[in-house]
């Protein structure tokens, strides 16, 4: 009954969890529309926040319940499935991605630097308080420069409807709800953790960090449906610059974080690699369906290897 209990619980609070994030993505990228924001910039900035919002707030409840081993564990997680099953989804179902883009100027370089950042923190098993600082000034510059290198001819060409009441409701209602469903996701999955003997690292990897990604995954393919694949790349990229940043550095500051061995030796690797397989595919302005099938390839690899090595550890 306890585990039907927390599994009802963990599937409710989710679900809570996506839909107000859905709110918060959707209001905000109508404020910002109206601000007169191109759409790239809207995906890689505050669209990419929103959808990293669950990220965050699971993270920080993670390390107040005293499960902080989740928050590298769902960084990770997530990072890995934004790239491998976001964008080889869309690619697939989309037959090919066009860049009009060039994400070479900035955005791939900061992506890379930020993956090399993270492995470089972590090395020692330690995330220090100065390095979350310095993670913290690595959100500022990335957001200064992403809005200071939006041209005026950009700007002209976006259209600046009025944003409406309910817009700026949703934000702020969206927003408490991500925050309180966030709390009642760990405790679920803390609870469930301890009654099948299951790692929690396996369940953030895994279930909390696929969970915590679906809004990537939902806006990134109705974007592209749309024909606004510049949103769901943007979107795609700029989660995992928040996610490496702000969702490693902020709940630091609510308590020490564990950083589990396992994640150093296996999968923070694969992150890179599936980071600079990204940079790689992207560097001709487009991803075709085949590189999206490899993508759902490492995916397919990445959770069987949670599995066995997290199995492994019980």
């Amino acid at each position: 009954m306890d585990v039907l209990l927390f599994l009802g619980l963990f599937v409710v609070s989710l679900t809570v969890l996506l839909k107000a994030s859905d709110w918060f993505v959707d209001s905000a990228e109508e404020i910002g529309l109206s601000l007169g924001i191109s759409p790239f910039i809207i995906g890689v900035t505050i669209v990419a926040f929103g959808t990293s919002l669950p990220e965050l707030a699971a993270s920080v409840a993670a390390v107040v319940a005293g499960e902080s081993e989740l928050v590298i564990s769902n960084i990770v997680g997530s990072n890995i499935t934004n790239i491998a099953l976001v964008l080889g989804l869309v690619a697939v179902i989309v037959k090919q991605i066009e860049l009009e883009y060039n994400i070479w100027h900035i955005d791939m370089p900061y992506l890379w630097g930020s993956a090399f950042l993270l492995w470089l923190a972590l090395n020692d098993g330690v995330f220090s308080l100065f390095e979350s600082f310095l993670f913290l000034f690595g959100i500022i510059i990335f957001l200064a420069y992403s809005f200071k290198s939006e041209d005026d001819e950009d700007k002209e060409k976006v259209e600046h409807p009025k944003a409406s009441a309910r817009a700026y409701v949703l934000l702020v209602v969206g927003g408490i709800l991500v925050w309180l469903s966030a709390e009642y996701t760990i405790t679920a999955i803390k609870n469930l953790s301890e009654i099948a003997g299951i790692p929690s690292t396996v369940i953030g990897l895994s279930a909390m960090a696929l969970g915590t990604s679906l809004p990537e995954v939902i806006v990134s393919l109705n974007a592209a449906r749309k024909g606004k694949t510049s949103i769901a790349v943007g979107n795609v990229l700029g989660s995992n610059i928040f996610n490496t940043y702000i969702v490693m550095s902020v709940p630091s500051f609510f308590g020490p974080l564990e950083i589990p061995q396992s994640i150093n030796v296996f999968f923070l690797p694969m992150m890179i690699a599936m980071t600079i397989l990204f940079g790689i595919m992207a560097n001709n302005k487009k991803i075709t369906r085949w590189e999206g099938l490899v993508l759902l390839m490492f995916y397919a690899l990445f959770l069987v290897q949670i599995f066995e090595k997290g199995m492994g550890t019980t």
